[in-house]
């Protein structure tokens, strides 16, 4: 039996389909990850902020973070994503908050696979094409 990704909503997230978001990480689970789990925590941006601060060292909100398991073995790791940091990126771009949320969740899971798009030479970034056009 696979085990659910875990997400855990730490506020409020008015216009996102849960649901939805819970099969979106299903999937993702299924096709991207090789059936391992992932935990994502759907918080605030001063959470996310203090995360950021203490594990890099940046003084400042972000949108997504990822802290793959340092086993390799067993579930992947854990995200942290900041909705209304999510909410705004998606108002920018013209899309919905629940929409921003699938693609910050494809880019944690794809950090969490070891991909890293600050030294990578665009390999993240076309992986996060396909999968988006993908999925």
């Amino acid at each position: 039996m696979k085990e659910d990704p875990l997400l855990i909503f730490a506020v409020a997230t008015p216009g996102v389909d849960r649901r939805a978001l819970r099969r979106f990480a299903a999937r993702l689970r299924d096709e991207l990850c090789g059936g391992r789990p992932f935990c994502c925590r759907i918080a605030s941006d001063r959470e996310v902020r203090a995360l950021n601060r203490r594990f890099r060292g940046v003084d400042r909100p972000t949108d997504v973070l990822s802290f793959p398991s340092a086993d390799g073995l067993g579930p992947l790791g854990d995200i942290a994503i900041a909705f209304p940091y999510a909410r705004r990126q998606a108002e920018a771009l013209g899309h919905g908050a629940g929409v921003e949320l699938q693609v910050l969740l494809l880019h944690g899971v794809l950090h969490l696979l070891g991909y890293d798009h600050e030294a990578d030479r665009g390999r993240m970034r076309r992986a996060e094409e396909r999968w988006r056009a993908r999925l």
